[in-house]
């Protein structure tokens, strides 16, 4: 009984901080409310209990509607910009290794721990690979928490001030019509995904199963449902309630050297990241705000949530993030092999 009122007071608390957010104009304010709720509240010591499987559900959720914009005429446009997705993979492999000395540079880190904090990949999948690799786990985590919540707060309200909303003339919108019974054969569809990309051990099961999924069913022509946007908004809701746990009383205390390292390297990845876009919109035809979007070295869920709920560019900015993933989670640990024989 006593679980379940913390929990309800919980969901209380990041449901109010959505519905504030909302009522402020924020940028994605069924994330970053509750983001900043959750987070505020473990910092200050306050235990928040989070929905059994709710990041999962969540994850599912977004990984579930993104999928639905790859029709078969956006597939086509993703693959005229191949070359600009492998020009996203060498730059987040670029951003890693800046990072990486940045942090050598202003702490007393070891090589391994530097690294695997400022990786621009997955914090779970960074986690295990430093783990493995004899990182200390906890430093990285602290950096890949405060590297999500930066990004995740910095990029939207930069976007609010520039006015970037439903710009992308590249946006093709996604069918719109729900179906109850075909809703539930969709979840279901995704569900299995999930499980399956878990089963496998596959990174970020919850994400990529249901976006394959939905991705799948969408590129055959095969139109189930839309997701409803209250279960949109419930699915950012569970994402920004989880992240804002990571963040304990003594976060700030615990690392302080390597977190301001790890401010400063978000901030420079962000300005390189910009400077980039800028100088590549041209050439590559993709509109500014949507190519800034997928170069950012953000969460691959928060990115893709931001750009859905901006209406920008949605099925570029996935298959952006989805390849950046991929690129830094398969080869993070032979990279830092190579580069440890220099710098290590």
């Amino acid at each position: 009984m006593k679980h379940t009122l913390r929990l309800l007071y919980s969901f209380a608390a990041v449901f109010s901080g959505a519905l504030l957010a909302k009522h402020l104009n924020l940028p994605i304010p069924w994330l970053l409310g509750p983001l900043l709720v959750s987070s505020a509240l473990s910092i200050c010591g306050i235990r928040v209990r989070t929905l059994p499987g709710g990041r999962q559900a969540g994850l599912a959720v977004i990984g579930m509607s993104l999928g639905l914009y790859f029709t078969p005429k956006m597939l086509g446009l993703i693959a005229e910009h191949w070359l600009w997705l492998l020009a996203g993979m060498a730059f987040a492999l670029l951003l890693t290794v800046l990072g990486t000395l940045l942090v050598r540079r202003l702490t007393d880190e070891d090589f391994t721990t530097a690294w695997f904090a400022s990786a621009v990949g997955g914090a779970s999948e960074m986690a295990v690979m430093a783990a493995q690799n004899g990182a200390r786990v906890d430093k990285v985590v602290a950096a890949h928490s405060l590297r999500v919540l930066l990004v995740v707060t910095i990029v939207p309200f930069f976007y609010q001030y520039q006015g970037y909303h439903g710009l992308d003339g590249s946006l093709l919108a996604a069918d719109t019509r729900i179906h109850p019974a075909g809703l539930l054969l969709l979840a279901a569809a995704c569900g299995s995904g999930g499980w399956l990309f878990l089963r496998l051990g596959w990174s970020n099961p919850w994400t990529f199963g249901p976006l394959l999924a939905s991705v799948l069913l969408t590129a055959a022509e095969i139109h189930l449902s839309a997701v409803p946007p209250e279960l949109s908004a419930l699915g950012q809701l569970l994402i920004g309630w989880t992240l804002g746990t990571k963040f304990a009383p003594d976060f700030f205390r615990a690392a302080p050297r390597l977190l301001a390292a790890t401010a400063a390297n978000v901030c420079l990845g962000l300005l390189l990241t910009w400077a980039l876009a800028l100088l590549l919109a041209p050439i590559s035809g993709i509109a500014l705000p949507t190519l800034g979007l997928s170069l950012a070295p953000g969460g691959v869920a928060e990115m893709t949530i931001t750009a859905k709920v901006l209406q920008l560019g949605v099925p570029l900015v996935t298959a952006f993030h989805v390849a950046r993933m991929i690129t830094i989670v398969g080869a993070a640990s032979w990279l830092y092999r190579l580069f440890a024989k220099r710098f290590g």
